[in-house]
Parts: C-alpha cells; structure tokens; sequence
C-alpha cells in the first residue's frame, strides 16, 4: 500500500547522458534501489520542478546548485563522486578555467546540509577544502546481482566466439574510461609483458578531445598490441557479457572513489588485481591482489593464470566483497539515512516557525508600544 505521507525524495543528476561513466552507473543503481526497495516510504522523482522534502544531487550541474540554494524547506543531500584533486589526470582544461570549476565544486559541496561519501578516506580529503566533517555521511556503492551475473559456460564460450576470443583464452578486462589516471598505459604495458594473455578494455573517451593525455592515449588505443582489444564505450546494460568473458578484473587506476567496475565484477566472482592504493583498505578488506608497477600486475596476473587454487582463493575474495555489498545491507542504510535527514529538517523548520513567531511578538508588541507614545 503506497503512503501518502511518504518522503519525497527529488533526484537530480545529468550523470546517465554521457555514456560510459561510472558516475552514471552508481546513480541508476542507487534511484533503483531506493524507489523499488522502499516504495512504502519514499516518493522517488527524477529532476522535478516541485517542492520535495530532499533533494539528492548527483552531479554537480549549475541548476542542482540553483536549486539547493533556493530550498529552504527542504534538506540538501549530494554526492561525492569525486574530489577537485581527482580530476587531475582525468579532463585537461585551460590552468585558469581549471582552478574556477575546482573552486565551483568545492561551493557545491558546502552548498548542501549532507555529503554522501562512496569512499570513508575522502572525509578526511573533505576537511581539507573546510568541510566540516559531521556533515559527511558515509554510504557505499551497490550493484544489483540481478544485473551482474556468472552464466553457464556454453553462454560464456557464445560471448567470447562473437568477440573473436578462444574459449581456452585467460583474459584479463579493464573497464573505465580511456584516462591517464585509470592506467590504460600500464595496463597496455602488463599486457605486452604476458603475450600468451588476452587483455580486453571495456570504456572509451567520454569527454573527447579534453581528454588527459588524449593524443597518446588514442594512439595505443588505434594501435594496440596483437593481444589487447578495445572495444569502446559499452552500454551498461550489455557490460555483464563482458565480466562473464573475462577470468580477471584488471584496474591499475591512480586514484579512484570506489570503482562501480568492482563491484560488478566482483558479483561474478572474478579475482580483482589493482594498484596498492590506501583508499581500497577500508572497503574490499584487503580481499583483493595488488601492487605498485607493472612487473608486480604481471606477476600475479601469471600466477592467477598458472596456479588454479591460487585463483579459487582469490575468487573465494571477491564472493565476500560482493556478499558484504548485498542489496539488504545498503538499502537499510539508505533507508536510515533518508528518515534520519527527513526528521531532522522538520525538527529545524519547527524551530525556525518558533523564532519567526518570536519575532513577530515582539514586533507586534513594538507596534503598540508606539501607537501608545
């Protein structure tokens, strides 16, 4: 039975029209965990004009800034998806507009009354920038195991036949953009150390041109190496053939958020190999191989290929991560979340009602005591 007292709950987000983001997949996976998950309780609506009880930014467009600033009923809640530093490596503009939108996304995020962080480490890389800290909420990433799942071996064998991969090849994906900070460079550079492996890298040049690095970039990926193929943007809802084709999730990425990529790989139980970054302690629990350079990615890529009960092991690790990351967890978290900001700002609005009332006593009593002189 649906509730007519239910929170309503505005998001606004532009992240699913520029394809192969992973912004955009960790929005569509959050709307519809919440608008499914808890219809009884939350009104979800999508970039709407009306008045609503939250509104939720998930990027960081002018008009969500607009209309966080011009909501005073309502509470605030936006997205970290990333931080000003990260976009280093990630777009390149001229240095002068560069340092304007760092300083826009920063107003942004002091705009809202909650941040939501996909990754616990960045609260402190928040604080930085004078964010207090009891505003930041943190809330993980979720894949829907509907969505990303291993199909039988005769689908996977259909899957790799059409994308002219043998049925006996070890495979390692990558998945994110073609950016200089997600690795495409080392990653074509393990694959040139294991000739024997097949490398395959799902994700294109979103941005174009502004690209990081684009010009070296585009050549490697016009001119691969004889056992590395990339093949585009993906749409997401095609990407779960491409983890079931793959033996190994491969992300030697500089600096992440928590990548979306690993959670849908990880729904398949495919071994994780990534670059030793600090901010993945906290959130895969060390259940995941890293290292530091290249020889080090291809040493245990050669291993997970030559030794079987080392790459159970690992698979064994990515089944925790995805179990830790279920559906229940996270939407009794967000369920939580959403009822706690929703009685917060009643709480606030009834105090602000008060104070008004407050002073329109005393300039009611001012009046008369005029009238009276």
């Amino acid at each position: 039975m649906i509730l007519d007292n239910r929170i309503v709950i505005n998001m606004l987000s532009s992240a699913d029209k520029i394809e192969g983001q992973g912004v955009g997949s960790a929005y569509l996976e959050q709307v519809k965990l919440v608008s499914e998950g808890a219809p009884d309780l939350f009104d979800v609506r999508i970039n709407s004009i009306k008045a609503a009880d939250i509104n939720h930014a998930h990027t960081v467009d002018p008009q969500n800034y607009v209309k966080m600033k011009m909501n005073n009923a309502g509470a605030n809640v936006c997205y970290v998806h990333f931080l000003p530093d990260t976009l280093n490596g990630s777009i390149q503009l001229p240095k002068a507009l560069f340092a304007v939108f760092k300083k826009y996304v920063v107003s942004f995020y002091k705009a809202a009354d909650y941040l939501i962080v996909v990754n616990p480490t960045f609260m402190d890389e928040l604080e930085k920038y004078g964010i207090p800290r009891e505003k930041m909420v943190y809330i993980p990433n979720y894949v829907s195991k509907e969505d990303f799942y291993e199909k039988p071996r005769n689908e996977r064998n259909l899957i790799r036949q059409k994308y002219g991969i043998a049925e006996d090849a070890f495979v390692v994906i990558g998945v994110g953009q073609v950016q200089t900070r997600k690795g495409v460079l080392d990653f074509v550079d393990v694959a040139k150390r294991l000739p024997d492996i097949q490398f395959v890298w799902c994700g294109g040049f979103s941005f174009g041109a502004i690209t990081d690095g684009y010009a070296e970039l585009k050549e490697v990926v016009e001119n691969p190496p004889a056992n590395v193929k990339f093949l585009g943007i993906i749409p997401r809802q095609e990407m779960n053939d491409f983890y079931n084709l793959a033996d190994v999730l491969f992300m030697p990425s500089y600096n992440e958020l928590f990548p979306m990529a690993i959670l849908e790989a990880v729904n398949l139980k495919r071994p994780l190999v990534l670059r030793d970054l600090e901010l993945y302690e906290d959130i895969l629990f060390h259940k995941y191989q890293n290292a530091d350079d290249n020889e080090g990615f291809s040493n245990l890529i050669r291993k997970l290929h030559e030794d079987p009960d080392y790459y159970r092991t690992c698979a064994q690790e990515s089944g925790f991560i995805s179990e830790y990351y279920s559906k229940e967890n996270v939407l009794k978290i967000w369920k939580e979340f959403y009822t706690r900001v929703y009685e917060e700002q009643l709480s606030q609005n009834a105090k602000a009602q008060k104070r008004k009332q407050k002073l329109a006593k005393r300039a009611f009593k001012e009046a008369k005591r005029q009238e009276k002189l």
